[in-house]
């Protein structure tokens, strides 16, 4: 049994128990049980909302965002709706600081893998005593020295195991000792293992998915963001196109007062129509100034917003860069079936996603606390290989002859009077699922309203584009009409601008339910958790290299 070749395969034997131990790891991170999960494409891309339309379809996709050449801001700068949105996923400020959220989460994996983990220790104690002693046979003087290299670690059942090798050297001056210095090398395997708190796969892993389902639950709130960026930035570009297009009613409007404070003069220096005529028809050119001056503000006003949210490099806030929107409002009726955009919201809005994984936490949260509240139940045992000889050498080679073994097996048991603490966590588990439970009704319910709400306001506002173009209609009718009756002295200057205001109004009512309509589809897009437009939107958490 002193052969080199079997102490070899006796140390080869230990080395692989030892390096067995750290590969529970592997075994944790490739499955755990509690089966909920959920594809990464649901997470990580935003489909499109696809809307029947009654006649041909007018959405065509836009091209993609063009590079701006590196230098000063331009004056002019022509974005389209698909331009827009490409600028707000890679600049916005917001989206960036909620994309780091599930890299984040995804070190709350690791640290729950980590429990896993192989402990390598070592202990060292060096000791010297001379105390007097009254008999021969104990040594008044002994000093002594263990080295004691261990490794343990927790296994997915709850137990632990460990594996110790502790060596010592002790000298004595006691003369009936055989050995002096004497030298001792132990082998230790030992096992615990509760079988009742504590114990099994699915309770030691709670933790692990509690944090796996975090990371997709941040996922999903990551994707809400994006949603929300995308459709604040599609809000933002159909208001910048709504006031720019304000202002050009406004432009009009003045122009069409600037003509009717000539036409008065002509008929003033004609003798047709009294001073006062021109005087009535300089107001009116003034208050079309002014309007015009509010509508040139708002301009500006809806350009630094659309900027702010797009943070495009080189296009700070105080720019002085012309933005003119490049896509126009799709004036397309649709078909809208109330039951599948309902179903379709379901599917697609993470917030219920956020409350389904929460009721998945809830549920492992509660199997966690019944184990916990059941008495403790555990198994131990060990087993030992002993050596001892005068040299270290010696001590080996005993232990490697396997002549000296010990076996150790004990049952612990532990009982709690009252359980209090324990049975009140798993109360409050209990009533915080029944809480979430109805939280989920409860927004489903809120889901399905915005839903419908948005339907009705999509209809709305395409009656509202055909009311207000006919209103269009008649305006410019009621003007040709008034300002041919003042031609023949029937009407004065006052009424002429009243009908040229009417006129604005009503084109200003019509671009209002135009970007109001599409501004509409947004929202009925939000609330299915989609996105309008030709394309998907796909992201990825951000940060994932910070190791």
């Amino acid at each position: 049994m002193n052969d080199p070749s079997t102490r070899g395969r006796w140390a080869a034997a230990a080395v692989a128990v030892l390096a067995a131990l750290p590969g529970c790891n592997t075994l944790i991170s490739d499955w755990v049980p509690g089966g909920f999960t959920v594809p990464a494409e649901r997470l990580r891309q935003v489909e499109r909302l696809r809307l029947e339309a009654e006649t041909a379809d007018a959405n065509a996709p836009a091209p993609g965002p063009t590079t701006q050449p590196a230098g000063p801001p331009p004056e002019r700068l022509r974005l389209t709706l698909e331009q827009c949105r490409a600028l707000a996923l890679a600049g916005n400020l917001d989206l960036k600081v909620q994309l780091l959220n599930p890299a984040i989460a995804a070190q709350s994996v690791t640290e729950a893998e980590a429990q896993f983990e192989a402990l390598l220790a070592t202990d060292v104690s060096w000791s010297k005593t001379d105390t007097p002693t009254s008999s021969d046979l104990s040594g008044s003087s002994v000093e002594s020295a263990v080295v004691t290299p261990s490794l343990r670690a927790r296994v997915p059942t709850g137990g632990d195991v460990s594996v110790d090798l502790p060596a010592s050297r002790l000298a004595t001056d006691n003369r009936f000792s055989t050995l002096d210095p004497s030298y001792t090398a132990d082998l230790r395997f030992g096992f615990r293992q509760p079988l009742l708190r504590g114990a099994g796969f699915y309770t030691n892993t709670h933790a692990l998915r509690v944090a796996r389902w975090e990371v997709t639950r941040s996922e999903a709130l990551a994707k809400l963001e994006v949603i929300r960026v995308l459709a604040a930035a599609d809000r933002l570009y159909w208001r910048l196109y709504a006031v720019r297009r304000e202002q050009e009613v406004r432009r009009q409007e003045r122009a069409l007062a600037e003509a009717q404070l000539a036409r008065a003069r002509r008929q003033v220096d004609a003798g047709d129509k009294p001073e006062v005529e021109i005087v009535r028809a300089q107001l009116g050119v003034a208050e079309r100034k002014e309007a015009l001056i509010v509508a040139a503000n708002e301009v500006r006003r809806s350009e630094r917003d659309l900027k702010r949210i797009l943070q495009k490099p080189g296009l700070p806030l105080g720019s002085r860069t012309t933005l003119l929107p490049g896509t126009q409002p799709a004036v397309v009726p649709y078909r809208l079936d109330v039951g599948r955009l309902v179903e379709l919201a379901k599917a697609n809005r993470m917030e219920l996603l956020a409350l389904e994984l929460q009721l998945a936490q809830d549920a492992s949260t509660i199997d966690f606390e019944q184990n916990a509240a059941l008495p403790l139940v555990s198994v131990g045992y060990t087993y030992n290989i002993n050596g001892l000889g005068p040299t270290r050498d010696d001590a080996f080679d005993l232990l490697f002859e396997k002549r000296f073994e010990d076996h150790s097996l004990g049952v612990q048991v532990e009982v709690p009077l009252g359980n209090a603490a324990a049975r009140s966590r798993l109360r409050r588990a209990i009533l915080q699922r029944r809480q979430r439970l109805a939280s989920r009704r409860q927004r489903e319910v809120l889901v399905e309203q915005e839903v419908r709400d948005a339907v009705d306001q999509v209809q709305a506002n395409w009656q509202r584009i055909l009311a207000s173009r006919q209103r269009v209609t008649l305006a410019e009718r009621v003007l040709a009409a008034e300002q041919r009756q003042f031609d023949q002295g029937l009407r004065t200057s006052t009424e002429v601008l009243e009908a040229q205001a009417s006129l604005a109004d009503a084109r200003s009512a019509e671009l209002r339910a135009l970007v109001e309509y599409q501004v509409a589809q947004v929202d009925l897009a939000v609330a299915t958790g989609t996105l309008l437009g030709a394309a998907k939107v796909r992201w990825e958490p951000a940060g994932r290299d910070a190791n």
